[in-house]
Formats: structure tokens, sequence, C-alpha cells
């Protein structure tokens, strides 16, 4: 009888995050033809690789996280939080951690080779939710309901910024304010915390040269082109010759070793570059739809924990997305985050699959 009654998943959902999927796997097949060719002198090393190893594996683990009641997840919060810290911390360790671009993001054990931070954001949401339902009477009071929370927030940002990623510690801290604002918490506490999040940021900016030229590039991109304003100069380049229509799948000129990161962070350029300016907001389109269907599904769930792991999930995809789409066309400094399903990254992928898969199963018992 109970199985009689579950719901079926939310299928407009579904169809929005394979139809995200799909388009990220096509624009990742052309943006990384170039690269790949360098790789092993094909223009699919890249497009294989995420799609074996990112795309199969991820919707395996969304599968899996679809089937999994999701109060499980609260079950098992402390032990996953603590999971996540040491994964994070052992990207700091010197023979597992390894070094990328100037960035120590990754952990390499053998035949896996992870980015913890991934795995965090969706760890971070489960303990937040769990904090909210099961202190929802003390949410409001400063030194009981948010201090022990931002205590955890904290520890996770405090690792993710050693790596270096601000971007993702961006992510993380946004995710969690929006959480804790749904959850009940007054709005007097938000900006202390906000005002004091504000004050720390200007001084992770002044301690790193790097991060002062890259608000400098942002206010004025053509006073150094070469240098740090070079990757976001070739972008709108990209952007602006791209036109209304673009110059159709497959012919990006940036992609050609004039645009860095062509298959990371700068990805949404090559996009618009092929596609045009009116194609291209379809994908900012599909990105809107899922937000509206993912908040509907947490309005719908029938508890705390459910509603604010839906409203974790949700903020965390759409937040990325907006960084992402905002730096790359030149309205928010670069920060070198992934766009969510579309740029190059396995573990981005897997996981985000995996918070898919969670997100679904909640929908089943959306009330909406």
């Amino acid at each position: 009888m109970r199985r009689l009654k579950q719901k079926t998943v939310d299928y407009k959902l579904l169809v929005l995050i394979f139809g995200l999927l799909a388009f990220g796997l096509i624009a990742l097949y052309s943006a990384s033809a170039v690269v790949s060719y360098s790789v092993d002198k094909t223009t699919t090393y890249y497009f294989r690789h995420q799609f074996l190893y990112g795309a199969l594996i991820g919707l395996a683990a969304m599968y899996v996280t679809s089937k999994i009641d999701y109060h499980k997840w609260q079950k098992y919060a402390p032990i996953l939080v603590f999971l996540a810290i040491m994964l994070l911390a052992a990207v700091l360790v010197p023979g597992i951690g390894v070094k990328v671009s100037g960035s120590r993001r990754w952990i390499s054990l053998g035949p896996i080779f992870a980015q913890p931070a991934e795995v965090a954001k969706l760890i971070l949401i489960f303990y937040i939710a769990s904090w909210i339902d099961k202190r929802s009477n003390e949410i409001k009071d400063f030194y009981y309901g948010i201090i022990p929370t931002l205590f955890i927030i904290g520890i996770f940002a405090g690792l993710i910024i050693l790596e270096p990623d601000i971007g993702t510690m961006l992510v993380l801290i946004f995710t969690a304010l929006v959480m804790l604002f749904v959850g009940g918490s007054q709005i007097k506490h938000l900006f202390w915390i906000m005002g004091a999040g504000l004050a720390a940021f200007a001084v992770l900016v002044k301690l790193e040269p790097y991060r002062i030229a890259r608000f400098t590039a942002f206010l004025n991109p053509d006073l150094d082109p070469k240098g740090i304003g070079y990757q976001i100069n070739q972008a709108l380049v990209a952007i602006g010759s791209g036109g209304f229509w673009g110059y159709g799948y497959g012919h990006s000129r940036q992609k050609y070793n004039f645009l860095p990161e062509v298959i990371g962070d700068s990805i949404f350029a090559v996009i618009v570059e092929e596609l045009g300016f009116f194609r291209a907001s379809l994908v900012i389109g599909l990105y809107l739809l899922f937000a509206f269907r993912g908040m509907r599904v947490a309005r719908g769930a029938s508890d705390t924990f459910g509603k604010m792991v839906a409203v974790g999930i949700v903020t965390w995809i759409t937040f990325q997305a907006l960084i992402n789409i905002g730096a790359i066309i030149g309205l928010l400094p670069l920060t070198g985050i992934p766009l969510p399903f579309i740029s190059y990254g396995s573990s981005a992928l897997i996981v985000t699959l995996a918070g898919m898969g969670v997100l679904l199963n909640i929908s089943k018992s959306s009330t909406i």
C-alpha cells in the first residue's frame, strides 16, 4: 500500500535535467575539439572522458540517489560532514593533493582523481537542512541557532580557500545563507554574517595580488589585454563576434587556442559565439526553468528537511550558473568557477547528477 501511494518523480524536472546534460555534452563536443587534438590527435578526447567517466557514472549515481529515501541523508549527515572535512584536508597533503595551474583542488588515490570541494557542497546542504529541521525553534537565536552552523560553514570555507578556490567558497556560503533565510533566520543576523563575510572577503582579495588584478581587469578590461585581462577580452570577442545567430555549431574561432579555459569556465563564450545571443539565451532559460521547477518541489516537500535540501540544491546550481555566465559576459569578476552540467569536469558532473537524484527523490513526496 505504501508503494501504491508513493508518487512518481517529477518528470518535468527530469526532462530539464536531461536537457541540460544533453546540451552540455553537445556543447563540450564542439568546444573541446581543438584541445582534444593536442592530447591524442583526435577531436573527441575530452568529450569521451566526460561522457564515460562523468555522464554515465553520474547518471548511475542519480538513479541510486533517486531511489534512496532522502531522510537517510539526515541520519548520516554528521558522518558525511566528517568525511567531507577529511577529504578537503587531504587536498592539502603532499602526495595526495594534486596541484594544477597553481591550485591544489584535486586528490589522487590510485585510479581515483576527484575534486572534494564538489562533494562538500552537497554534504553541507544535508548538514544545514538537518540543523534547521532539528533546531527550528532555535533558528532565530543567533547564539544557539546560527553560530554552531557558522562554525561548520567556516571550516568548509576555510579549507576551500586554502586550495585556493574562491569561486566555490562563494557558492557554498551563498547557498548556506539562502538556506538559513528560508529556514527562518532573522534578517538582521544574516546581515551581520554578510557584513563580516564581506570584510573577510576584502582581506582575502588584498592578501593575493592576482585577486586584486582580477578586480582591476573587471573594472577596466583594456588595462592589461595581454595579461590578467586576456581571458575576459577573448571571451568578449567570442560573444561579440557571435552576434544574434552565431557562426554555427562547431565553427567557433576562439576555441583555436585564443580563449583560455575553453572547456572550463569559458565554455559559455564558445556557446554564444557558435549559437548566437538568441539561441544561447535559451540555455539561460533552461537554468531558470530548472530553478522554478526545483523550488516548486521544495515548496511541496512533505517536511522541513526535504524542503531545505531542495532549496539548497537548486540555489547551488542556479547561483553557480549565474556566477559563471555573469563573469564570462563581463558583469562580474572572473572566479574560475565551472558552468553546471556543461563545463568539463567528471567530479563536478557526477556530484551534480547525484544531487539531482536527491531532488527527484524529494519530488516523490511533493504535495504540489
